[in-house]
């Protein structure tokens, strides 16, 4: 579990979150969501312990970020996964080599041993042929299984995915919602997801926490963002006409 407390966070004199308090629960899929600006990507960044809050604290599993010495926030990173927006493979290295790398970044392995984790989460993905080509040769879908993979295979507590579906079609957006939820409850890990894609709230909003100019304007589950009267959380959901006759169907169905 991460547990966030006041948080604030801001640059050049700017207020980017303003107090932001809520919790992301282990084996579960917990999403942020909100407009452009409304201080998704620097939350994120903040779990990730890559900018330091002006106040506030965000303590994983009973551990406060910011009481930790250097070690043991560099211990605690290491218990991090982290699935990139534009996957962010390496173009020279193998699909094998690219979820190598953070074996061989963070552990004392012997190769043997990193090839059979990393086939392992391979397979898991569901790219069991393709550990030889480089990404290149493989679709945008198999590349976010890639990056996946990678982010998985040093078996990290806690696993973070920025904009998982950006720039996929909508069935392999699907597939890959789909598999990240998968991957949250088998391993039961801390899953936190940055992401604009109202489908992945339908498909695995299993907590929501909505943001709006640096606030928490509301948070809930997939069934309750259908039903709220919050007029920024229904003008965001309701943008598209998919999903005003989408809430049309939900209220006929009340």
């Amino acid at each position: 579990m991460i547990e966030v407390t006041n948080l604030h966070k801001g640059f050049n004199g700017e207020k980017i979150l303003k107090g932001i308090t809520t919790t992301f629960d282990r084996g579960k899929t917990n999403l942020i969501i909100g407009t452009s600006g409304s201080g998704k990507t620097v939350f994120l960044k903040c779990l990730l312990g890559l900018f330091t809050p002006e106040q506030g604290s965000i303590c994983y599993d009973g551990s406060v970020y910011s009481e930790l010495n250097e070690e043991e926030q560099r211990n605690l990173r290491e218990q991090m996964g982290m699935v990139f927006q534009g996957s962010a493979l390496f173009d020279s290295m193998t699909v094998e080599e690219n979820v190598m790398f953070p074996l061989m970044m963070f552990t004392k392995q012997k190769r043997e041993e990193m090839l059979e984790r990393v086939h392992e989460v391979l397979d898991r993905v569901h790219l069991e042929n393709a550990e030889k080509k480089l990404p290149s040769e493989i679709s945008g879908g198999m590349q976010k299984r890639v990056a996946i993979a990678r982010a998985i295979v040093t078996r990290p507590k806690y696993l973070f995915c920025d904009e998982p579906n950006s720039g996929l079609d909508p069935r392999t957006a699907i597939v890959i919602d789909n598999l990240i939820k998968e991957i949250t409850e088998e391993n039961n890990i801390t899953t936190v997801i940055n992401t604009h894609d109202m489908n992945s709230v339908m498909e695995i909003g299993e907590k929501i926490v909505f943001l709006k100019n640096g606030n928490l304007e509301w948070e809930g589950d997939k069934t309750q963002i259908f039903k709220t009267d919050n007029k920024a959380v229904t003008d965001f959901v309701y943008s598209s006409n998919l999903f005003k006759k989408v809430r049309d169907a939900q209220l006929k169905g009340l």
